[in-house]
């Protein structure tokens, strides 16, 4: 396995409809945030998955699960993604396409340290969270656990590649949005959205079209 990239950037996806309330409730936040607030605008993923994390533990912060952490892939064009992009799971229940989807981009280490300054716990696994093989860790002397040379394949037919490209980084509760640094999208039409969603918004990050981070 390879050494992890520096900088470490990390995302997390979502519909360009749900920016707008993002900005609005100050940042991201876990699933089990927004069951409590109603929910997000445009849902995306699988509500069996979702429902999974929930009680799934993040092991190395017992008695925490990991549905009350915002999630983040270490590769934008994720296995997710696709799933959208395909639309033939029989779990899911997000319909729209992986063109509405948006990649908002963080770095690694600013994020670490900004939870540690706030005291917020957070954790990395070197698969699917949700899987319960998974490894989980919060020092970053173990992100060699994680495959850093399959990430990012773009051909994860292969388990190896598979399992690698799962990886996840966890932030429990919120993250907020000043953090965000980039905002990738689909197309120049999903800039012009997203850059509309940002209106009057104190942190505007910069709003790029990166087609080749989706399929």
């Amino acid at each position: 396995m390879t050494e992890r990239p520096i900088p470490t950037k990390i995302y997390h996806i979502t519909h360009v409809e749900n920016i707008a309330s993002i900005v609005e409730s100050g940042g991201l936040l876990s699933d089990a945030k927004m069951i409590e607030e109603g929910g997000p605008e445009v849902p995306v993923g699988m509500n069996e998955i979702k429902a999974r994390r929930l009680e799934r533990p993040v092991k190395c912060h017992p008695p925490d699960k990991v549905g009350e952490y915002v999630p983040f892939f270490f590769c934008p064009r994720s296995i997710m993604l696709y799933i959208f992009h395909m639309d033939n799971h029989p779990g899911l229940t997000y319909h729209g396409g992986q063109r509405p989807i948006v990649h908002l981009e963080f770095d690694v280490d600013d994020l670490i340290a900004s939870a540690d300054e706030a005291d917020v716990r957070w954790a990395f696994t070197n698969a699917n969270a949700a899987a319960h093989y998974a490894r989980f860790s919060s020092s970053i002397g173990d992100f060699g656990m994680i495959d850093w040379e399959a990430i990012p394949d773009h051909n994860f037919s292969g388990p190896r590649v598979k399992e690698a490209k799962q990886s996840e980084f966890l932030v429990k509760d919120v993250v907020p949005w000043e953090l965000v640094e980039r905002i990738g999208v689909y197309s120049n039409s999903y800039k012009e959205r997203t850059i509309e969603a940002l209106e009057g918004a104190e942190h505007r990050p910069e709003v790029v079209v990166q087609r080749g981070w989706y399929f």
